[in-house]
Parts: C-alpha cells; sequence; structure tokens
C-alpha cells in the first residue's frame, strides 16, 4: 500500500502510522547491515521470546534498541578463561577518585556540619562558568527574574582541560574578594567524565571548602557527582535551579510582605480597639467613685450624726427629763439648795422659774 502524506501547503506531512510503514518497507529493501557498538543494557527472561540490548557508541553517546530472538541469543557459544584483569581506560580514574574521596571524607571536608547556610538576601551573587553562552545566559536571566536587586557578577574562566583547575581556583579566589558577593555559584552545563574531571581536582575542591563565601555547585547532570558537589555548601542538579537555590523570588515576598501587612494591620486594630474598651471602663470609674467616695462619708456622717443624737441632753429632754439648774449651774443634788432658793427648769421645749419649798436630802 502506498503511503500518502497530507499537505498542508506546501508541506507533506505523515502521521505516525504512515510513516512506521513507510520506513519498514525502505529498510526492508535493504541488505543485512552491521552495526558495532557497546552493548550498555541487556534484559532476558525465561518467559520472553526474545531479548533486549541497547547498543551505545562509546564516542558520541548515541544509543540504539536491539532485540534477538532468545534461542538465536542463547546459541552463542562464546566464552573466555580470564587469567588476570587490568584497568584500562577511566578505571584508573574512578579508582583515584574513589580514594581521593575517602581521604576529604576522613579530613572532613564533606561534614554537613561545616556546610554554610545560603544568604536570604544577596547583594550580589558570583557566576564562575565557562564560555558556555546558553548556560551562562539561562544562570543570569533567571537569577535577574527572580531577584532583581541582587547583582550579578560573571568570570567566565577555563572549565575543562589541563589548566581548568588553576583557572577555577582563581576564579574563585577573585568572586569572594569583591565586596558585594555573598554567594558564588560554580556552574557548568554537563559534559563527559573527562570534562568533568577538572571539578574532582584535590586543589579545586579544597579551594570550594575553604572559600570566604558559600558555594553553590552545579556541575553537570542529576547523574554526574563531581567532587565539589560534596564540598560545596549547596547542590543544584543544574545552573537554573542553581539561581532558584541562592535567590528569592521577588513575587513571593512581595506575597509575603503584603500578607505580613495585612496581619500587623488586624492585630494593631485589635489591640487598639481593646485598649479604647479599657480607657471607657477606666473613664466610668473614674466619674462613678467620686460620687460613691461622697455617699460612703456621707453614710458615715449620717451614723455619726444619729450616735450624737443619742448622746445629746436634749434628747433626754425629748424623753420627758428636765435639767434644773440653781445660780446658772445644774443642780445634781438636793442637798445644794435650801427651801426658798430660785431654781431654772429647762425642758425640751421652753423653761420654767421655780422656788424651793423644802428639801430632801
Amino acid at each position: 500500500m502506498k503511503v500518502a502524506p497530507i499537505l498542508y501547503g506546501d508541506r507533506k506531512v505523515y502521521t505516525v502510522s504512515a510513516f512506521n510503514r513507510g520506513v519498514a518497507r525502505f529498510l526492508g529493501r535493504l541488505p543485512t547491515v552491521w552495526v558495532e557498538g557497546e552493548v550498555t543494557e541487556l534484559r532476558r527472561n525465561e518467559a520472553w521470546a526474545t531479548v533486549f540490548v541497547t547498543l551505545k557508541d562509546p564516542k558520541t553517546g548515541a544509543c540504539l534498541k536491539v532485540t534477538l530472538a532468545r534461542r538465536t541469543y542463547d546459541a552463542l557459544e562464546l566464552g573466555l578463561r580470564a587469567t588476570t584483569i587490568e584497568r584500562l581506560g577511566l578505571g584508573a580514574h574512578l579508582v583515584a577518585l574513589e580514594r581521593l574521596k575517602r581521604q576529604l571524607a576522613e579530613e572532613g571536608l564533606f561534614a554537613p556540619d561545616r556546610k554554610r547556610a545560603l544568604p536570604r538576601l544577596p547583594r550580589a551573587v558570583g557566576v564562575l562558568t565557562g564560555a558556555d553562552a546558553a548556560a551562562r545566559g539561562d544562570l543570569v536571566a533567571t537569577l535577574g527574574k527572580r531577584f532583581p536587586a541582587a547583582k550579578v557578577v560573571v568570570c567566565e574562566t577555563r572549565v575543562q582541560g589541563r589548566g581548568a583547575p588553576a583557572a577555577i581556583i582563581a576564579g574563585l579566589r577573585a568572586l569572594s574578594a569583591c565586596d558585594d558577593v555573598d554567594v558564588v555559584i560554580l556552574a557548568r552545563g554537563g559534559g563527559s567524565f573527562e570534562d568533568l574531571l577538572p571539578f574532582s581536582n584535590e586543589a579545586v575542591v579544597r579551594a570550594v571548602a575553604a572559600c570566604t563565601v558559600p558555594v553553590v555547585s552545579a556541575v553537570g547532570h542529576e547523574q554526574d557527582t563531581p567532587l565539589v558537589d560534596l564540598a560545596a555548601d549547596a547542590r543544584a542538579a543544574t545552573p537554573t535551579a542553581a539561581a532558584a537555590l541562592v535567590v528569592p523570588d521577588a513575587h513571593d515576598l512581595r506575597a509575603g510582605l503584603d500578607a505580613s501587612h495585612r496581619r500587623l494591620r488586624l492585630a494593631t486594630s485589635g489591640l487598639l480597639e481593646r485598649d479604647f474598651e479599657r480607657l471607657e471602663r477606666l473613664g466610668d470609674r473614674l466619674l462613678t467613685a467620686p460620687r460613691a467616695l461622697v455617699e460612703r462619708r456621707r453614710a458615715v456622717l449620717d451614723h455619726l450624726g444619729a450616735r450624737l443624737q443619742s448622746l445629746s441632753p436634749l434628747a433626754t429632754l425629748a424623753r420627758g427629763y428636765a435639767v434644773v439648774r440653781a445660780s446658772g449651774k445644774a443642780l445634781r443634788e438636793a442637798g445644794a439648795v435650801v427651801p426658798g432658793d430660785r431654781l431654772e427648769i429647762e425642758l425640751a421645749a421652753g423653761a420654767l422659774g421655780a422656788t424651793v419649798e423644802n428639801v430632801r436630802p
């Protein structure tokens, strides 16, 4: 069946199924094809009729998925008897890196308690990177977008090859010497194992650990772990992720400030209302206190007046008694006068004059 494309203007567009059928027919017309590569993955199961293999080009990293009948794979009678094994290629590098890693770990360079906290609001961010315009551009753009107030100081240097370790160390020292730089991002947009070796160099790792400002390592990809990742104060999977670590998002800060302002306004308003209510209650007490004091004093005076009234001679007179005076002095005994003396008798209402007719002592 002929594979017919769909026309969109001057473009011929194939559906996925039509494209697959066309490619299958094209490959079917080819002679036997031999492909050379490194087997990086092999999956075989007794219940499967097919063995799945992945071939990798060691130079470019390109991969090709291959299927092989299990009977054909099982029929491959090939084996070797080894008398010795020697390291070749990257094996020696890996062993040396593992030895260095253990040594630096024993010295405490990777200890969590020596890692410093990143500044909350850095004045300036130092960026140490190679001449990779894409990685540098994304990093600088993200820093500026998230927190425009922070300056960005970029130091481009050599990040791979023989002279890279010395260049990286010099760049770290230059950036940390800047007055406003509060944190440094060590960035590289990935690379091969050999490309990343300078970031596992002992002198570079020690320089990162000894840097006077916190260092964020953003070297390689997620699966790569150069030793600077362990010595740095923080590690980011990508340069862009490093930007999110070292500076806050200005929009989030503004939203947080707005929320804090609202909470402060509500708290202040409530506090003022409570203080006003307390003042009103105090004012009421100040107004009522003098009246209450006067009433209490009046009650005391009334009580004292009643007592005085009860003790007054006038009260006694009011009950029918009289005060008798002779020569202006109150008469207490009959023997003080003789018949014929003039007496003055004081009653509750008015007074009387009298003459003593007889005396009974």
